[in-house]
């Protein structure tokens, strides 16, 4: 099969590869971006001019030369726009705006009054617009919104199916992009949320991970050579929904036994006893902390139970990272333990070699910095070709 292209798709990829390769190397001359991106320095001078033109890039004093005139120092310009990153959970918004670099300028959580689609986009829509009122001055304002939801999200930015917020066929996208003006993306929280990591958190190193969001339900999102793995119709990562009981619990899903009913916050509804209506990660991590019995054995179920799920995705991914984050990473202490020694004696003894498992760097911005992130992706034009 023949890849073609016209000269505006060459030069849209060839922008693109210049501008990536300033973001992340710079300070550079322009010959140092035709050395690293292959292009000649004709092409490179032109790309570059017309990235300075848009403000993209900065020109700052001169560098080292090897003979002759000193070169100009080429910088990228992080404060040239801002991005909004938004998390829909089932109890909270969480907002944050953000520089071209992911820096947080602003931040901003409510607690969610409604679990109806109108009532969150009002609301969304009163959160915003507090939180542009922090906007900086700049060339392109506000160039985009990311948003993550707990649930299965097509490419369209459509919500098919978010079972713990009681949503199913919402066109969110559509609704946002009609009210805010601006470019919207919507993707699933754990897909976001291993993008967060990937580029700013506990995952800047790896090429192969799996970031595994544990709040009120379980959610996966998985990186592949340093992409996001979204499967044949962009739905991969619902691992929540993976069997661990083979006739276990009824799940909101229509199936049951599944992952989340037993390793996530739902497991505070009939892993005990006498369930306490309400109760979060942090209540039971207070109880944990006075060493109550009820708490300590709580955790250790969750913690073997999660064990188990990630046996599963280490068997079947071999990443080479497993992020665990959401409310949950704050019973670490707790649930580790015996989620280590569950990995440990489950999985293929090649799949472990090398393996580590660690808890986001991110804390609980790990969706909305990726959400954030994708924004800025979209408006920086990443242009990418497979064959």
């Amino acid at each position: 099969m023949k890849i073609t292209g016209d000269q505006a798709l060459v030069k849209k990829i060839n922008k693109s590869l210049v501008l990536d390769n300033i973001r992340q190397y710079a300070p550079l001359s322009r010959t140092q971006v035709s050395q690293s991106t292959g292009l000649n320095k004709a092409t490179v001078s032109n790309l570059v001019q017309e990235l300075i033109d848009d403000q993209l890039v900065l020109e700052s004093g001169q560098g080292q030369s090897s003979g002759g005139r000193k070169p100009l120092i080429l910088l990228f310009n992080k404060n040239a726009g801002y991005a909004a990153g938004v998390e829909i959970t089932v109890n909270e918004l969480i907002l944050i705006l953000t520089n071209l670099e992911g820096e947080i300028i602003a931040k901003s959580t409510a607690s969610l009054v409604s679990h109806q689609v109108s009532d969150v986009i009002a609301q969304l829509q009163a959160e915003v617009n507090i939180l542009l009122q922090h906007l900086p001055d700049s060339i392109h304002g506000i160039v985009g919104m990311g948003v993550g939801v707990p649930g299965m999200v097509d490419e369209q930015g459509n919500v098919l199916f978010a079972p713990n917020l009681g949503w199913e066929g919402v066109a969110l996208r559509e609704q946002l992009e009609h009210l805010f003006q601006i470019p919207v993306i919507v993707d699933n929280e754990a897909n976001a949320g291993a993008l967060g990591e990937l580029q700013f958190g506990a995952g800047r190193q790896a090429q192969h991970l799996v970031y595994v969001s544990v709040g009120t339900g379980i959610g996966s999102g998985i990186i592949i050579e340093g992409e996001l793995y979204k499967g044949s119709r962009g739905y991969a990562g619902e691992t929540g929904h993976m069997s661990v009981e083979s006739y276990g619990l009824p799940c909101s899903c229509g199936s049951q036994g599944c992952w989340e009913l037993y390793a996530s916050e739902l497991a505070y509804d009939h892993a005990i006893k006498e369930p306490i209506p309400g109760s979060t990660t942090a209540d039971w991590v207070r109880r944990a902390e006075f060493d109550e019995p009820e708490a300590r054995d709580l955790f250790q179920k969750i913690g073997e139970y999660l064990g188990i799920g990630i046996t599963n995705l280490v068997n079947g991914f071999n990443p080479e990272l497993v992020i665990i984050g959401g409310h949950m990473r704050q019973a670490e202490p707790w649930i580790d333990p015996y989620l280590q020694e569950v990995v440990s004696r489950r999985t293929l003894p090649y799949h472990r070699q090398k393996l580590m498992i660690q808890y986001s760097e991110l804390g609980d911005q790990s969706t909305v910095i990726g959400t954030a992130y994708m924004a800025v992706s979209q408006f920086l034009g990443r242009v990418k070709v497979s064959i």
